[in-house]
């Protein structure tokens, strides 16, 4: 019964809306994970437009983030592939972390957001995990250089890719059929889809190491 309350009070208008609904603990987790890495990513989009500036004024500058020369965020930041668009990549963390620091807030305060918003909300982080695999796969295999805070982007898009998807999940936002829905709630509350996290994070890694350590790939 006390659990029931808690839902009530955390969802207003339950009666009128046919998902399921997540248990509160649920909810902090999931947002409370996705505020935390959607802010260090913010911060490392903030250092990145910063260093970005910094390059078009001169681009033989040393950056803070230039180590040695496997980590130099230098020789990254003057390649093409760190202005796709015609202005530098750390611009779109400036623009989309915001928005789920925003959707994480909000949720942590009880809102619940409609079924569409958080499906595309999620189609369009998708895009951008792609994205900065993409960006982490040209650094490692074509410009031959690794930027420690593109690094903290690309694992903390992950972090919030991951909980936004078991947040829809366990909320019914992504249109799955009955059967293909039943399936993916069962594969999240059996642990799985964190399984699948810390072992795609582990293979990246290992890739990585791999790579730089032992000169393999």
């Amino acid at each position: 019964m006390q659990q029931a309350v808690e839902d009530v009070d955390l969802a207003p208008g339950r009666g009128t809306d046919p998902r399921p609904w997540p248990k509160p603990r649920d909810r902090y987790i999931v947002f409370g994970e996705m505020l935390l890495f959607a802010t260090l990513s913010l911060i490392a989009s903030f250092v990145l437009s910063y260093d970005a500036i910094i390059l078009a004024r001169n681009p033989d500058a040393i950056l803070s983030c230039s180590i040695n020369a496997i980590f130099d965020c230098a020789k990254v930041g003057t390649t093409w592939q760190a202005n796709v668009f015609g202005f530098p990549n750390a611009f779109l963390g400036l623009i989309a972390e915001p928005v789920v620091m925003t959707i994480a807030v909000a949720s942590l305060c009880g809102t619940r957001f409609p079924r569409w918003f958080m499906f595309t909300a999620n189609i369009v982080y998708f895009l951008g995990v792609v994205f900065a695999y993409w960006l982490l796969v040209q650094s490692t295999f074509v410009i031959g250089a690794l930027c420690p805070w593109c690094i903290l982007v690309t694992i903390s898009t992950t972090f919030v890719f991951w909980s936004m998807t078991r947040w829809n999940i366990l909320e019914a936002n992504l249109f799955l059929p009955p059967a293909a829905q039943a399936k993916a709630r069962a594969f999240v509350d059996g642990g799985w889809m964190t399984i699948a996290l810390m072992s795609w994070l582990v293979l990246v890694g290992l890739l990585e190491v791999l790579k730089w350590v032992f000169n393999i790939l």
